[in-house]
């Protein structure tokens, strides 16, 4: 850290960096909303170690990591993003996430790839809830972390403000490392509390001096705060009392428990950044402060058939295994998969054993296959520069695996392997999509098959019953990206239909009906008459056929003919089109002729038999009723609660879940929830999580039935 050591090894401008050891490597995704700063970050972090010469800008579409057409477009990050770098002979690897929850199976993957997050939080917009919760996340898997605040040289910032936030809203041990100097609105440099030297960047370049006395009282105040965290987290008992007795406490010994204690994720520093402050200590942190892959414990290994694997570690010589976290496709240079190396070295033309189970009900069917691999790139941006090789611990690009998608493992031909899923939240927003032509249905298949390869955040449904082709999205701003990659990458026009609810039909009382289906031409002719009392069963109970013949007025080989017209006709429904459910039909009486009844001819009788009965009696329609679980902040509750209730929601009850936090179960009509994804955001204020489970039909209101039944 820059207490410990001012020096800074640059990197080259334009050339790969590489790692031989695990130990030389670092792995850190930067997380934060969107806004915070994390793209620019990277920037100035690429340019501090001379990986490229000038700091590029959001605002400009300039940046590294912002390359998509998209992302330039909308000014903010949409995708996973990997920027390498080397610092004093350490590569890092930087992982830039979307902030924006639409996105957040990027910002998972990250999470899944990366050994410790950089928290990164606006000097000018404090710490929001989603933060929170990625930061709660990060601590139920015990993820090393540091807080970045970002614009501190901003007109708006407030760093003493947003770092009493952040200690409120993340819990003990955190502490800053530096102050920022500001004098008449510029950031002058900063002041590293251990060594209580002012690290001065007025010039450019960043000299070292001691803080003038104005800045004791400040200095004293978070210094003590900062040494008694440490101290806390230090294994040598002793210290406490020391400190406590008032002995000098030696800074070489604070740094090193310091150290120890943020790789083992138990203490948590701060530090702050501005353009052209803070990117070396930010980067001797890293390097000194965050654990190596050797550090971090493996995800849960099996093998394909599910059988733990124990014997794996993150060692260069071991067993193959990696994981695909991110897949892109280029229409120019194919698909391209992202992919950190757990164990093992990774080389071109290895043929490898491609494995990816458990997201079937997304798209992805389960797949065990061989493939070879290709070129072996280190991305920087739009550039993808050959590597020889890639060692566990690092994370490598590799094109053209054909078949490999976004969370698949990759492991030796002779012996398959398994890494157990990451967690991904259900797409819970239903848009569906139709092909503006003909030419573009016929295109449309393989691109969205491309698109659920390189998204697991994306679920597609061809819904039998309302014939409509439904994407499942994360929010609004995850369709838009995705119709916009259909667009321009792909280039297939849809549009957007509105999504049809899957109702039901029932009866409203009991009647009898008669279906008469007599035809005599001067051929063959067609004779069937059937008798059917109908009548309404509960709800849930389906379809029941009884049959009251007697005395043969219908044939016995005629009977299952009417079972099977009545059939047809309840599944094309009977007043608006939709399936007919929870229904008896008796089979009480009938006629039949010797020569023109048949199959065919009795089939038909039924299903008139069914459109008589819906003419003499009341049909119902019905919808969909799910039960809803919504995980929100205490907060929030009453404003939920009474928006379930606007949906025509029936609550159920709440129960407390951790601390903060209340779970509201409801049952709510599907008819009511196909924007809930985008207004439980706005509710909550992007806090806010649910689930749904279909739970049953109920009828339809009187008013809204009829103009289902009109359109």
């Amino acid at each position: 850290m820059a207490d410990k050591n001012p020096g800074a090894a640059m990197g080259a401008a334009g050339r790969a960096p590489s790692a031989d050891r695990a130990d030389a490597i670092r792995n850190v995704v930067l997380v934060g909303h969107s806004g915070a700063g994390k793209t620019t970050l990277t920037e100035q972090l690429l340019t501090a170690t001379g990986t490229i010469q000038r700091a590029g800008r959001v605002e400009d579409g300039s940046t590294v990591s912002d390359f998509d057409e998209v992302e330039v477009r909308q000014q903010r990050s949409v995708n996973l993003a990997l920027a390498p770098l080397t610092h004093n002979g350490v590569k890092i690897n930087l992982l830039d996430t979307p902030g924006y929850a639409d996105f957040v199976g990027d910002l998972r993957a990250g999470l899944r790839a990366a050994d410790a997050a950089l928290f990164v939080v606006s000097a000018a917009e404090g710490v929001d809830g989603l933060t929170q919760m990625l930061w709660q996340e990060c601590a139920r898997v015990g993820m090393p972390r540091a807080v970045v605040i970002t614009k501190i040289d901003h007109q708006r910032a407030d760093f003493d403000e947003v770092l009493a936030a952040c200690q409120d809203a993340f819990g003990d041990g955190v502490a800053p490392l530096y102050l920022p100097v500001i004098t008449n609105g510029h950031v002058n440099g900063l002041i590293g509390l251990l060594s209580q030297k002012f690290y001065n960047y007025a010039t450019g370049a960043r000299t070292e001096k001691d803080p003038g006395a104005e800045y004791e009282s400040r200095i004293e105040e978070h210094r003590g705060v900062l040494i008694e965290g440490i101290i806390q987290e230090s294994e040598d008992e002793s210290l406490m009392d020391r400190y406590l007795q008032g002995d000098p406490i030696d800074t070489k010994v604070l740094i090193e428990d310091l150290e120890k204690a943020v790789a083992r994720g138990s203490f948590y520093p701060v530090l702050c950044s501005g353009i052209g402050v803070g990117a070396m200590e930010v980067l001797e942190l890293i390097t000194q402060g965050f654990p190596s892959p050797l550090e971090h414990p493996l995800p849960e290994i099996t093998t394909v058939d599910g059988k733990p694997v124990k014997d794996v570690s993150c060692d260069p010589d071991g067993p193959l295994v990696g994981e695909v976290v991110k897949t892109t496709s280029d229409p120019y240079v194919g698909r391209i998969s992202l992919v950190r190396i757990f164990s093992g070295t990774l080389r071109p033309d290895m043929t490898v054993h491609v494995s990816g189970h458990g997201l079937a009900e997304r798209g992805h069917e389960d797949h065990d296959v061989d493939e070879r691999i290709g070129t072996l790139t280190c991305p920087l941006g739009k550039q993808q520069r050959p590597v020889p090789k890639a060692v566990a611990g690092d994370i490598v690009a590799v094109a053209k695996l054909s078949r490999a998608e976004t969370g698949d493992t990759l492991s030796e031909v002779e012996r398959p392997l398994l890494m157990t899923a990451w967690q991904m939240p259900d797409p819970l927003l239903p848009v569906a999509i139709q092909a503006r032509s003909k030419a573009d249905e016929d295109k449309l298949s393989q691109a969205l098959a491309r698109l659920v390869a390189e998204d697991p955040t994306l679920r597609l449904e061809n819904n039998p019953e309302t014939k409509q082709l439904v994407l499942w999205c994360m929010g609004e701003a995850h369709t838009d990206v995705l119709l916009d990659r259909l667009s321009k990458r792909h280039g297939v026009e849809v549009e957007r239909v509105e999504l049809r609810v899957p109702l039901r039909e029932t009866f409203g009382g009991r009647c009898q009906a008669m279906g008469r289906n007599v035809k005599q031409t001067g051929g063959h002719g067609q004779y069937a008459i059937c008798h059917i009392e109908v009548e309404p069963l509960p709800s849930g109970g389906g379809f029941e056929f009884v049959d009251k013949i007697v005395g043969g007025v219908v044939p016995r080989q005629f009977i299952p003919s009417v079972e099977k017209g009545v059939r047809s006709q309840m599944e094309r429904g009977v007043v608006a089109g939709y399936p007919m459910v929870d229904v008896r039909v008796t089979l009480y009486d009938g006629k039949a002729h010797s020569v023109d009844s048949s199959d065919m001819a009795f089939q038909i009788a039924g299903q008139l038999a069914l459109k008589e009965a819906a003419a003499k009696v009341s049909t119902l329609l019905l919808e969909p009723v799910d039960e809803l679980s919504v995980l929100v902040a205490d907060d929030h509750v009453g404003s939920v609660m009474s928006d379930l209730s606007s949906r025509r929601g029936r609550v159920l009850g709440t129960e407390p879940v951790g601390t903060g936090h209340t779970l509201v179960k409801a049952e709510v009509p599907q008819l009511e929830i196909i924007r809930y994804a985008i207004d439980l955001r706005s509710i909550s204020h992007g806090t806010g999580t649910f689930t749904r489970t279909f739970l049953r039909y109920e009828p339809l209101p009187s008013h809204l039935a009829g103009k289902v039944a009109a359109e």
